[in-house]
């Protein structure tokens, strides 16, 4: 019996792409909410405008873009999450109130594994970012 077929690439960063019908309100959300920083962007690339966000420090981060003159609709379904964990409790609480104090109430998780120990939000594109307290992995 043969496993898996052994992986031989590594990857060293994820960009999570994005695209938005409300480039300037998703900013909002995801900067001042969610807290991420303004790591870089464009203007008017071949008709597409966006930012990217997250922390320096980090080896990912999420690109918001808006093609000029076409809608992008809005999220497919209340299963499109961005899941972000913070192991500190203290830091899920600031977290959770810097959302709500910038407008995000939570709203209820379609999976309800995700109620138990995390929040989730809607930006203004209809998809969800889930503040989970705890780590990945798990602990066992």
């Amino acid at each position: 019996m043969s496993g898996p077929p052994r992986n031989d690439v590594t990857y060293r960063t994820l960009r999570v792409a994005r695209a938005t019908d409300h480039l300037a309100e998703a900013v909002q959300f995801y900067r001042d909410g969610v807290g991420l920083q303004l790591l870089g962007g464009f203007e008017d690339h071949e008709g597409f405008d966006g930012v990217m966000l997250g922390q320096p420090d980090l080896d990912w981060h999420l690109e918001l873009t808006h093609q000029r003159g076409h809608r992008a609709g809005r999220a497919p379904n209340a299963e499109a999450l961005l899941v972000l964990y913070l192991p500190d409790e203290l830091a899920w609480r600031r977290a959770c109130a810097r959302m709500e104090a910038h407008g995000y109430p939570p709203v209820a998780a379609a999976n309800p594994y995700w109620d138990r120990l995390g929040r989730t939000y809607e930006d203004p594109d209809g998809y969800r970012v889930v503040l989970q307290r705890g780590e990945w992995p798990p602990a066992r």
